[in-house]
C-alpha cells in the first residue's frame, strides 16, 4: 500500500559482507577502480571486488563510517559492504545506514570495531514501497550529485590556474612567445589574450634564479612578507575574559580550504583583543607550523569568513605571514610556496624529528620568489578567479546543510517525499 511503512532489521534489508584484504603492494599502479578502507578511498586497483554500486561501512579504524561508491570497487578487510541489483534502492540504503549512528556501535574498546551481528539486529522502519525508497534516494542523491559536481568544477578551476601559473610565471611562455615572434600585438593565442600583450616584456634578464622577465621583482620571501602575530587556541567555553566565538583554523583546516573543501572548523572563545590583534588581512598566508605536514599553506581571502559563518582566528600551530605587496602579488607568491611544498623544497625548513616544527624565519630568508608587476598580477587574478571557487564552496555548504536537514526527516518518515519535493522547488525558485 502506498505510504505504508514496515519494521525490519538492518540484516534483513542490507546484509553486510566482509571486505577482502588487498595490501598496497598488490594494487595496480595504473588501475582506476577505487579501493575503499574504513575512511574512504585509500587507493586504486585494476579489478573490482564488487560488480556495481556499493555501500561501504567502516568495520575497523573509522568505525561505522558509511561511504557510497557509484562504480564497482574493492572494499578491503577493514570494511563491510552492501550491494544490490537496483542502484536507486541501494542508494536509499546508503542514506538509511548513514542515519543510524553506526559509529557509536563500537564493540571493542582496545581496537575499534563494528560488530556485524549487533548492526544486523538493529530494528528500523522503512517504506514498504521501493518506489518511495527510490524517491527518497533521488531527493538526497540530487543534492549530493550537485555537491560532487561543484567539487569537480573546483578541481578543474584549480588545474587551469596551475597550468596558467606555470606557463606565465615559471616557463615565462608569454615573454618567450614575444621574443620569438610567435605572439604579435593584436593576436590571441591559447592562454594569451590579445589585450594582455603590453603587460609582458619582450626580454629576459639574468637574476639569482636565472633568467626572468625584465622588470619583474625577485628575492627572498622576506622582501615581500613579514611574520605576523602567533595564533591563539583560546578556550573551549566562554568566560569573563574570552567572550568572542571564533572559528579557529588548524593546519588541516587551512589545507582543506586551499584544496577547495569546507572543513569543520572548531569554535573557540577568545578575548576581543586577541581577535582584533589576529585579524587576517587580504593576501595573508597561513602556514602549518607543526606536525607531519608542516609547510602546507593557504592564502586568506575575505570570502572565507562568510563561508565559515563566524569570525575566524588561527591556532598557535599556524604561522602567519603578512604581505608587504598587493593581494594579487601575494597570491602569486603563495602559488610558488605551494609548488615548493609539493616539490619537497620545504623539507629543509623542518626542525626536529619526533614532532617537526617549521622554521618560518629560515623559510622567509631563503626561499626565492619571482613577483610580476601589479597590473599583470591582477590580470592573472581575474583569470585565476578564486572567487569562483569560493562561490562553489558556499553553494556546496548550503546544499550540504539542506541535505543534512532533510536526511533524518525523510528516512524517519517525518517528512514525506511530496513535501520535500515542494520544499526543494521553492528553494530552487
Amino acid at each position: 500500500m502506498a505510504g505504508e511503512w514496515v519494521e525490519v532489521t538492518v540484516g534483513e534489508l542490507a546484509p553486510f559482507a566482509y571486505g577482502k584484504g588487498l595490501p598496497e603492494i598488490r594494487r595496480s599502479a595504473t588501475g582506476n577502480v577505487p579501493v575503499y578502507g574504513s575512511n574512504g578511498v585509500v587507493g586504486f586497483h585494476d579489478m573490482p571486488l564488487t560488480d556495481g554500486p556499493t555501500v561501504v561501512i567502516g568495520r575497523k579504524g573509522t568505525v561505522g563510517a558509511v561511504h557510497y561508491s557509484p562504480v564497482p570497487c574493492w572494499p578491503i578487510d577493514t570494511t563491510f559492504y552492501v550491494t544490490g541489483k537496483d542502484p536507486s534502492v541501494l542508494r536509499y540504503r546508503y542514506y538509511l545506514l548513514k542515519s543510524l549512528g553506526l559509529e557509536h556501535m563500537n564493540a571493542d574498546s582496545a581496537v575499534p570495531g563494528l560488530n556485524r551481528d549487533a548492526a544486523h539486529a538493529r530494528r528500523i522502519r522503512i517504506p514498504l514501497s521501493e518506489g518511495e525508497q527510490r524517491a527518497i534516494a533521488h531527493i538526497l542523491g540530487t543534492l549530493d550529485d550537485k555537491i560532487e559536481l561543484n567539487r569537480r568544477m573546483s578541481e578543474t578551476l584549480e588545474a587551469m590556474a596551475r597550468a596558467l601559473f606555470k606557463a606565465w610565471f615559471v616557463d615565462f611562455e608569454p615573454v618567450r612567445a614575444k621574443m620569438e615572434g610567435r605572439w604579435r600585438r593584436g593576436e590571441t593565442l591559447p592562454g594569451l589574450p590579445a589585450h594582455l600583450y603590453d603587460l609582458f616584456p619582450d626580454r629576459l634578464v639574468d637574476s639569482e634564479l636565472g633568467e626572468i622577465p625584465e622588470g619583474w621583482g625577485v628575492g627572498p620571501l622576506n622582501d615581500f612578507f613579514s611574520v605576523g602575530l602567533g595564533g591563539a587556541w583560546g578556550e573551549g567555553e566562554p568566560s569573563a575574559r574570552a567572550t568572542v566565538a571564533v572559528r579557529c583554523l588548524r593546519g588541516i583546516d587551512c589545507h582543506d580550504l586551499a584544496e577547495g573543501r569546507i572543513p569543520d572548523v572548531p569554535v573557540r572563545w577568545l578575548s576581543p583583543k586577541q581577535v582584533a590583534d589576529r585579524e587576517l588581512m587580504e593576501g595573508a598566508i597561513l602556514i602549518e607550523g607543526s606536525g607531519s605536514f608542516c609547510g602546507r599553506s593557504m592564502i586568506w581571502r575575505r570570502g572565507y569568513e562568510a563561508l565559515l559563518g563566524a569570525p575566524v582566528g588561527y591556532s598557535n600551530f599556524c604561522k602567519r605571514l603578512d604581505p608587504g605587496c598587493t593581494p594579487a602579488q601575494a597570491a602569486i607568491c603563495w602559488m610558488q610556496i605551494r609548488q615548493a611544498y609539493r616539490d619537497g623544497m620545504l623539507q629543509s625548513f623542518r626542525t626536529g624529528t619526533a614532532f617537526p616544527n617549521f622554521d618560518v624565519h629560515g623559510f622567509l630568508s631563503n626561499l626565492i620568489v619571482v613577483v610580476p608587476p601589479v597590473p599583470l598580477a591582477e590580470a592573472f587574478g581575474k583569470i585565476f578567479a578564486l572567487s569562483q571557487r569560493l562561490d562553489l564552496m558556499a553553494q556546496s555548504r548550503t546544499l550540504t546543510a539542506l541535505r543534512d536537514a532533510l536526511l533524518p526527516r525523510l528516512i524517519s518518515g517525518e517528512l514525506r517525499v511530496k513535501d520535500a519535493e515542494t520544499f526543494l522547488e521553492r528553494v530552487a525558485a
